[in-house]
């Protein structure tokens, strides 16, 4: 009996063991992860920077041509409208990371609530799109109405 106890006690702690061994090997994983996110954070603040110095000088050229109405062209505009899909994106995933207070415990959320998140992600942004496409029609239709009316007035006066 005493042999049966001792072979049992030995079997607990191997199987201890094995349990924290795989432990730490998932702890190396998770933390092979983490220096792998932190190389990627700094890629990404680098093309977040660029990104914005970019932005800045776009901004700044269509300040030195005042007076020229400009409108971006359909393909640029598309472009925008994916680049800002993407960050949207990109920063709602790092903020979702961020914010999860169970993360390593298995809390993450499963693939279907993931493909409906990113559904939903880009249904707002194809309908942002549209929205700023409504208010572009609209203000080029009250620009029409101004010239109209300016020539109205005119007409009237003569």
């Amino acid at each position: 009996m005493a042999k049966f106890k001792q072979d049992k006690e030995q079997e607990r702690k191997q199987c201890v063991c094995i349990v924290q061994i795989k432990r730490m090997k998932d702890l190396e994983k998770e933390k092979d992860a983490l220096w792998s996110g932190l190389e990627i954070l700094e890629k990404t603040r680098l093309w977040y920077l660029q990104r914005l110095e970019e932005n800045r000088a776009r901004q700044d050229s269509i300040e030195a041509q005042s007076g020229v109405c400009c409108s971006l062209e359909g393909t640029a505009e598309a472009r925008s409208c994916l680049l800002r899909s993407l960050i949207q994106r990109v920063n709602g995933s790092l903020g979702s990371v961020m914010s999860e207070p169970n993360v390593t415990s298995g809390s993450i959320p499963s693939l279907p609530e993931a493909v409906a998140d990113s559904d939903l992600r880009w249904h707002n942004t194809v309908l942002t799109r549209e929205v700023s496409d409504k208010n572009r029609r609209i203000s080029m239709l009250e620009l029409e109405k101004d010239a109209l009316l300016e020539q109205l007035d005119e007409l009237q006066t003569h």
